[in-house]
């Protein structure tokens, strides 16, 4: 199975193989201008040969390539948008189970490649590519990139890296042992943190299920309340995306992390701001960035699309509720690193807890549910919702949302899998579940 999106490519094998991504290779060489490619990958069993495979067809069309070999996704983001490199791409799926495996492809600019290139790229691929070889390119490695984007963290304007660092907080990390497992501890220990390391092995085996969610989380929040720490982060195989659990061991779910972020940073920079989020992310941001005369704009979902609306924006500050927290500072992409340092700033800030901080932000409670789309009409579905919320706001450009002044819900094929997304929010959860069982009983 291959899964071609906005999001890049994700597979699984036969048909996701070494043959497969030679071609995706020279397409994307095709594409992008003169220069050198870097690359990165996050620990998968399979990444190491399929990053020999791309290096290598880059290579026999002339192409240096430095190879970054396991690093976080914004890592390569922030690599190559701080170089000259003509482009970029990680060897990820992301949250996908662990026989999964795909390739995110990153522009000159460090950001990923538009919708519009992504076809561009698929029809290349296609076309059944084959190109002839040139002069051989020379293959580099780069052991410091991850101290590199460490460093800019640290340094950011928004985050008083001495005032955390006073603090001296206690933070257990769980990095699934994915890419992010060297890549967090180190940046948490920069700025004086006690760090606890959970499944930050490195080694590819997923201790948990992959995405960050609560339900996944119970060994973190079972270790911050034995180490008696101050928070616990937890990141994707990618290390893209973080999720936090407070002191008392409640995981304060993905959603929230942007949340969290966005209220340090208004306090912070003392002056109105636009923020940017999809359309699927807590209406709590919107609540939130109220108190501080902040406005919220709102994307498609999928990261490339949040970061062109900031453009658009003139926004310093975006992401998704997913974890994702994007600072245009640090560079244009999801990173759990900015994450984690915006949230200890947002903890140096009080000497309350983090679990007094969340429970002082707006709450609302979100379902997030799917159903497979084989076989089903994906218009019929959304005529239908139609006629059962009629009282609503209705948004269609990202499949269809409806919402009133304290709930919405959210439906939406998947960038990443072969389904139907389908979220809710409200005050409560179970405000939430009947705007989801509405939707579920007009499909079946």
């Amino acid at each position: 199975m291959i899964i071609r999106s906005i999001s890049g490519v994700r597979g699984t094998a036969p048909e996701f193989n070494s043959e497969a991504i030679q071609k995706y290779a020279q397409a994307f060489h095709t594409m992008q201008p003169k220069g050198v490619f870097i690359l990165g990958r996050d620990t998968r069993p399979s990444g190491e040969e399929f990053m020999d495979v791309f290096a290598q067809a880059l290579i026999l069309q002339g192409r240096d390539v430095i190879n970054l070999n396991i690093v976080p996704t914004p890592t390569v983001q922030f690599m190559v948008e701080n170089t000259d490199a003509a482009g970029g791409i990680i060897i990820t799926a992301s949250h996908n189970p662990i026989e999964w495996n795909g390739l995110k492809f990153v522009r000159s600019d460090g950001t990923f490649l538009h919708p519009g290139e992504c076809e561009e790229l698929f029809n290349i691929v296609d076309g059944d590519i084959s190109l002839p070889e040139n002069e051989a390119g020379l293959h580099y490695p780069d052991v410091n990139a991850i101290q590199k984007h460490v460093i800019r963290v640290a340094n950011l304007s928004c985050i008083k890296q001495n005032e955390i660092r006073k603090r001296n907080f206690k933070v257990v990390v769980d990095a699934v042992n994915g890419a992010a497992s060297q890549a967090l501890p180190v940046m948490l220990e920069a700025l004086g943190c006690d760090v606890i390391k959970l499944y930050c092995e490195g080694n590819g085996e997923f201790a948990r299920k992959p995405e960050p969610l609560p339900e996944n989380l119970n060994d973190l929040c079972n270790a911050v309340l034995e180490n008696n720490a101050d928070v616990g982060f937890a990141s994707d195989p990618d290390g893209d995306r973080l999720a936090v659990v407070l002191d008392d061991g409640r995981p304060a779910g993905d959603e929230y992390t942007l949340v969290l972020a966005a209220d340090g940073y208004l306090q912070t920079m003392g002056q109105p701001e636009t923020l940017v989020t999809n359309l699927s992310t807590t209406i709590a941001l919107e609540k939130m960035a109220e108190k501080y005369n902040s406005t919220v704009e709102r994307s498609a979902v999928g990261e490339i699309n949040v970061v062109q609306k900031m453009i658009e924006c003139g926004s310093n500050l975006g992401g998704e509720g997913n974890g994702g927290v994007i600072l245009k500072e640090a560079h244009l992409g999801r990173d759990s690193l900015v994450a984690a340092a915006m949230i200890l700033h947002r903890m140096a800030m009080t000497k309350e807890p983090i679990s007094a901080i969340f429970d002082a932000l707006p709450q609302f409670k979100i379902v997030k549910d799917k159903i497979e789309i084989e076989g089903i009409d994906k218009a019929d579905v959304f005529e239908k919702a139609k006629s059962v919320f009629t009282n609503a706001e209705i948004n269609e450009v990202d499949g269809i949302k409806f919402s009133w002044k304290d709930r919405w819900i959210h439906l939406r094929t998947s960038n990443t899998e072969p389904i139907m997304r389908i979220y809710a929010e409200g005050i409560t959860k179970d405000d939430a579940q009947l705007l989801v069982d509405k939707v579920k009983g007009i499909i079946n």
